[in-house]
């Protein structure tokens, strides 16, 4: 894989929007796309995206049950259940009613002992399960974004990723930012029907209300999550990145691949009469999987968008490093053949003998004395 070089403008500016839409009106669309796909591959995009997609599962359920026995915890039990007929509404298989119980129910109830009430020792009981709940989605997030930071240095050609006091502090913090703006995306895009039907029967807001709501969830859910996904292509990768502005190409496409991903899947959990028949119980959860691997392939495949097309830029066409033999190993990392073709063995050294040395030959005859001469 060929490396992206950190390219500016001619002023040492950072490049923008209007550099991006130039590079690809010259390379052509059909041919960045072809680029930035053989660049997704070589860099092992698709192993990234599962090592993504798998992070982003364990930190949506417990978030989801965390986040509802807070809500009850609190004393809101009505957005504890406009979290549990959401996750009903969209999640398929009957199965997943269980899930939906263990949303809904909150803390639960322990037995009285002696000196110390039943109901203190659910609250403490109940408090720590949402802290170690909230806990764990925001560490399975925090190697998410981690994980997203290895996919992008590969597909830019960066061996190394930042050390790992580094690497994980900036994780969470993009966790904290662009995790939070991408997590308000996908409930408005994906459960945003659900969750405005669940809000009306639990908080009765009216049908106006509803309406608005409808329609104001999906320029909002868009600008969230390309707000999200630009901010995680500035500050994954090890490398300093073009203007925010540049990256939204790649971004886009990032969204746009992710909605029709995103929507084939719902379809086919539909119309797939023997989805929730074959995984029972277990339906919703994969789904969930099967969603979080096509938003994982979606992000890197807008990250090799961004990285080719900056690579177009600096003159670097072919995203391969030439390989001339064919046998996996590029032509610059081969080791140094001895002059003279692949038979020619090294030079060979002159040995030396060992023992001491034979005596002098003394001449013995006229023969001798006239060669010794």
């Amino acid at each position: 894989m060929r490396a992206v070089p950190v390219t500016t403008d001619m002023d040492g500016d950072a490049l923008q929007a209007d550099d991006a839409w130039h590079i690809a009106r010259r390379i052509g669309l059909f041919t960045l796309l072809r680029d930035a796909l053989m660049r997704f591959r070589y860099g092992d995009g698709f192993s990234h995206a599962r090592g993504f997609a798998l992070q982003l599962a364990l930190a949506i359920v417990p978030l989801v049950i965390a986040g509802s026995g807070l809500a009850t915890a609190v004393g809101a039990e009505s957005v504890s259940q406009v979290v549990a007929r959401t996750v009903v509404a969209v999640s398929p298989g009957a199965g997943d009613q269980l899930l939906a119980d263990v949303v809904a129910r909150g803390p639960a109830e322990l037995p009285e002992e002696d000196g110390e009430p039943g109901d203190s020792r659910s609250e403490n009981v109940g408090e720590l399960a949402v802290a170690f709940g909230l806990t764990t989605a925001f560490l399975a997030m925090t190697s998410a974004i981690a994980q997203l930071e290895r996919g992008t240095n590969r597909i830019y050609g960066t061996e190394r990723d930042r050390p790992m006091l580094r690497k994980y502090s900036r994780a969470a913090l993009l966790t904290l930012t662009a995790g939070t703006a991408m997590g308000v995306g996908l409930v408005l895009i994906i459960a945003g029907g659900p969750l405005g039907d669940a809000v009306e029967d639990v908080y009765r807001w009216g049908d106006v209300a509803e309406t608005i709501f409808d329609i104001l969830r999906w320029p909002v859910g868009l600008l969230a999550m390309l707000f999200a996904v630009t901010v995680l292509f500035r500050y994954s990768p090890r490398r300093h990145q073009p203007g925010l502005s540049w990256l939204a190409l790649g971004a886009g496409l990032t969204v746009v691949l992710w909605l029709a991903a995103s929507g084939c899947v719902a379809l086919y959990v539909a119309v797939s009469g023997d989805f929730s028949d074959t995984y029972g119980p277990l339906a919703g959860v994969m789904a969930l999987l099967l969603w979080a691997t096509v938003t994982g392939i979606a992000l890197l495949l807008g990250v090799a968008v961004a990285a080719q097309l900056e690579a177009a830029r600096a003159g670097i066409d072919d995203p391969l490093l030439r390989d001339a033999d064919d046998d996996g190993i590029p032509d610059e990392l081969q080791p140094d053949e001895p002059a003279g073709g692949d038979q020619a063995g090294p030079e060979r050294q002159p040995v030396e003998a060992v023992g001491p040395a034979p005596a002098a030959c003394s001449p013995c005859c006229s023969c001798c004395r006239t060669a010794g001469a």
